[in-house]
């Protein structure tokens, strides 16, 4: 099956690979803008994971690893960036050229203006707060090709060609098969922790401050109906993250009765 064209948008600015990437036909970090550092991504039962502070705001960084246009559909706590609706990979999102990334730094307002995101409680979440509180904590980009469309000119000339020089050569070609199903984002379903380890209120992403993030309407043709990978980050305070095992948390001194042989004289 195939899609219409549809209007996405388009981002300009080149980006390199940063620690802490996951992806692969596109990098995409979490970058704490209050510490100006991207956070390190804890792998915990086939799910990555990255530690927020409550009150920082932050920018998902994406890059385009492949050697074609993709369109970026990025939700955030299950809540499209772009058009604020419930998150689904049909909808609009970030076009990026071979190399190129861009920061996303907030909810779309306008082809000018973005809302910040910053880590808050799960309640204050805009998820939540628009009546849409069960994906919060997860950060989610899906990934799709743009539709190549060769020269039919050239492209007769070559199968003309070969036809002569192979007139048995079996049909078919490169592309997406039935069996080319997307890595699907996980569901958000907290683990029971261990009653040892006191957990903190679960994080969200809210809405912050209006700041200048200026892109523009392009048209883009999707290869495939089906995203090409669907990368999921999920995040959540450090002690909740120890709660989960995740982190594994500071080592307890337990003490010894035979530390020394002889007694020695107080200080």
């Amino acid at each position: 099956m195939k899609r219409n064209t549809m209007a996405a948008l388009a981002l300009w600015g080149i980006l390199t690979g940063s620690a802490g990437a996951v992806g692969n036909t596109a990098d995409v970090t979490v970058h704490d803008r209050a510490e100006n550092r991207t956070l390190p991504v804890y792998q915990h039962q086939g799910r990555h994971y990255v530690v927020g502070r409550p009150g920082s705001e932050y920018q998902v960084r994406v890059r385009n690893r492949s050697g074609s246009d993709i369109l970026a559909v990025v939700s955030v706590d299950g809540v499209n960036a772009v058009s604020g609706e419930t998150a689904d990979w049909s909808q609009s999102g970030y076009v990026l050229a071979p190399g190129q990334g861009f920061d996303i730094k907030g909810w779309r307002k306008s082809l000018q203006r973005v809302a910040a995101f910053f880590f808050t409680e799960h309640q204050n979440s805009y998820a939540a707060r628009t009546g849409r509180p069960d994906n919060v904590g997860v950060i989610g980009v899906a990934v799709f090709r743009r539709k190549y469309e060769p020269d039919v000119r050239i492209l007769r000339d070559r199968l003309s060609g070969e036809r002569r020089e192979s007139p048995a050569e079996p049909q078919g070609g490169a592309g997406a098969s039935a069996d080319d199903a997307p890595r699907g984002a996980e569901s958000d379903a907290r683990r029971q922790a261990p009653s040892t380890v006191e957990k903190s209120t679960s994080l969200g992403t809210g809405h912050g401050r209006s700041e200048t993030s200026r892109v523009t309407y392009t048209q883009f043709e999707r290869a495939t109906p089906h995203p090409e990978e669907v990368i999921a980050i999920h995040y959540d305070t450090h002690a909740n993250l120890v709660a989960m095992g995740v982190i594994r948390g500071p080592r307890i001194a337990t003490p010894s009765p035979f530390p020394g042989q002889f007694v020695p004289d107080p200080r």
